[in-house]
């Protein structure tokens, strides 16, 4: 196959293979042009690094990989946070668990928690809007934690950050505020051959026959980890809020309720340990 030669050539060779909003964005990374002069200007001549870099990227979108790890990036809450296959890809909705999480801080020096932190977006982002509060991360995964604690350093975000199962590196530990966007997807629910997620780590999505393994063990262990009063933060499922909201009260949180999405499902939902 020849490389295109021009910006249009490079769309042409793109129809119907991908999105066109997907090309175009591309298209944009891989040659340095803007948005703009990708509509206005087709016959503006392409480089041939830039060329092999579209058609490459073209091949690996059209085979499913996500377009956040063929650019290593993704946007979170206003901010531009790196990613890379060790880490699942930020998500809009997620940000209803930061607002949520922001909402109940109380004042002082609040010290908050983020379990299975990831690509660190849930963790960095409150630390930066809530520059009082004292941040600290778990992740089981030392490469997520790697690219985690790269983006808090280009974002100058202070967050400590531990290696190890959920709670167990912060025994011992307690908090005002913990949080946490764990794996929530049945293991065997057919979603995880399709789309996207076949490329995103299976640890960051699958959770037992039921998507609640680890959210019951959270749910468990937080307890010894909050203070009284504190609050703990799950996102979950479309349709797991009334499993999680039982899980949480049989554990004995109270003021439990589940939040909807701007899709209008249910996605976070939040107790707190009784004071």
């Amino acid at each position: 196959m020849s490389l295109p030669v021009t910006l249009g050539d490079a769309l042409a060779l793109a129809h119907g293979r991908v999105p066109a909003s997907e090309a175009r964005l591309l298209l944009r990374e891989a040659s340095g042009e803007r948005a703009a002069t990708i509509v206005g200007f087709p016959e503006r001549p392409l480089s041939d690094v830039a060329a092999q870099c579209f058609v490459d990227w073209i091949a690996r979108r059209e085979a499913g990989e996500p377009v956040a790890y063929l650019l290593g990036e993704r946007e979170f809450y206003g901010r531009v946070f790196r990613v890379s296959p060790a880490v699942l890809i930020p998500r809009p909705d997620t940000e209803l668990l930061v607002e949520q999480a922001l909402l109940h801080l109380p004042d002082g020096a609040p010290r908050v928690l983020d379990l299975g932190t990831g690509s660190g977006a849930i963790a960095i982002t409150i630390a930066l809007e809530a520059p009082h509060a004292q941040v600290s991360a778990v992740d089981v995964s030392a490469a997520a934690l790697s690219v985690a604690r790269e983006n808090a350093e280009r974002l100058g975000a202070q967050v400590r950050w531990f290696e190890g199962p959920w709670c167990t590196p912060v025994q011992g530990e307690v908090f005002d505020l913990i949080a946490s966007n764990p794996p929530y997807v049945a293991a065997e629910d057919p979603h995880l051959a399709q789309g996207d997620v076949r490329f995103e780590p299976p640890g960051a999505l699958a959770s037992g026959p039921d998507g609640l393994s680890d959210i019951r063990i959270i749910t468990t262990e937080a307890w010894a980890c909050l203070k009284p009063g504190a609050w703990l933060l799950f996102e979950h499922g479309y349709d797991q809020g009334d499993a999680v909201r039982a899980l949480m009260l049989a554990a004995g949180y109270t003021d439990c309720v589940t939040l909807k999405d701007l899709g209008d499902n249910d996605r976070v939902t939040l107790g707190r340990r009784p004071v």
